[in-house]
């Protein structure tokens, strides 16, 4: 029996921790221009994507994931046209996005591999949306294109792996800066942000950057089974603080309006999403703990 033991969480194994899955079939496995990447199938899960070493998402519970990412930040916003995607080349924000009534969405994915391999073998990821007309692919890095780039919009989203690596430059002060830049008025910037259980430095290094830079910055949860620990964090920032005030009769109207169907994210869940537990807040606050243990 062979098993893909996840690198993400390695310091915790002097605490007597891991988190490793039973690999019954690799389906494609390969190491690209940027990263080691391994799709397998797995008896709990499904078809899983691995990346470096650690899991980036599951056919099983991938919707708990990208409906928050893409949904709360849409509803809120309520007049979206315009969306960019830094990451998310397994296509499942995008999916999720392209079911708003939006007129473009532009994703930026450094490696290419990614998006093809993904379409190839977790075709139902994207479910199609690389087809879609209001879709335009860039192959490049994303920190470079929200320096460069002239274009605003009315939500970006960050899909990123987490910061280990190359990674960790879709963390910075400078990159989140340069998305606010991005942004139309009005607009909403959400982030994946990790667990706070197993990764709290995410949720206190996010905060400090993005608080200074907007009006209303702070987190939303989502539980994901496959990114063990409890509850995930969402960045939220945006300088319109009304938009995470909204009511849920006004949430729920336009959700009716769209007429998307979905399975994790609801009017009330996009709410309560953002009533933080205690322990994450003090993470904001500075005065929670940061390091695996006791």
């Amino acid at each position: 029996m062979r098993w893909f033991d996840e690198r993400l969480h390695h310091a915790w194994l002097n605490h007597g921790y891991t988190q490793r899955f039973e690999i019954t079939r690799v389906v494609y496995q390969k190491k690209t221009e940027f990263q080691d990447l391994i799709i397998f199938d797995n008896p709990a899960f499904g078809r899983v994507l691995a990346l470096d070493g650690i899991i980036q998402t599951t056919e099983r519970d991938e919707f708990a994931y990208h409906e928050m990412l893409a949904h709360v930040p849409l509803f809120a916003h309520g007049n979206v046209k315009t969306v960019l995607i830094v990451g998310g080349g397994d296509g499942g924000v995008l999916r999720e996005v392209l079911r708003h009534d939006i007129d473009k969405a532009t994703l930026v994915e450094i490696d290419r591999a990614v998006i093809d391999i993904c379409r190839e073998h977790m075709p139902h990821l994207s479910g199609g949306a690389f087809e879609d007309g209001r879709v335009h692919v860039v192959i490049a890095d994303g920190v470079a294109f929200v320096a460069e780039s002239g274009d605003t919009f009315d939500v970006v989203i960050v899909d990123s792996t987490d910061p280990i690596g190359s990674g960790a430059a879709l963390f910075t002060a400078e990159f989140y800066g340069n998305c606010k830049a991005r942004l139309a008025p009005g607009g909403v910037l959400v982030t994946q942000n990790g667990v706070p259980f197993f990764q709290p430095d995410e949720v206190v290094e996010t905060y400090r950057r993005l608080a200074p830079l907007f009006a209303d910055a702070t987190f939303y949860v989502t539980a994901v089974p496959t990114y063990i620990g409890g509850l995930m964090t969402l960045g939220w920032a945006t300088d319109d603080a009304s938009l995470r005030t909204l009511s849920e009769a006004v949430i729920a109207r336009r959700v009716a309006k769209a007429g998307i169907e979905t399975r994790y994210y609801a009017p009330p869940v996009h709410l309560g999403a953002f009533a933080l537990p205690p322990f994450i807040t003090a993470l904001m606050a500075g005065d929670g703990h940061t390091r695996p243990g006791p």
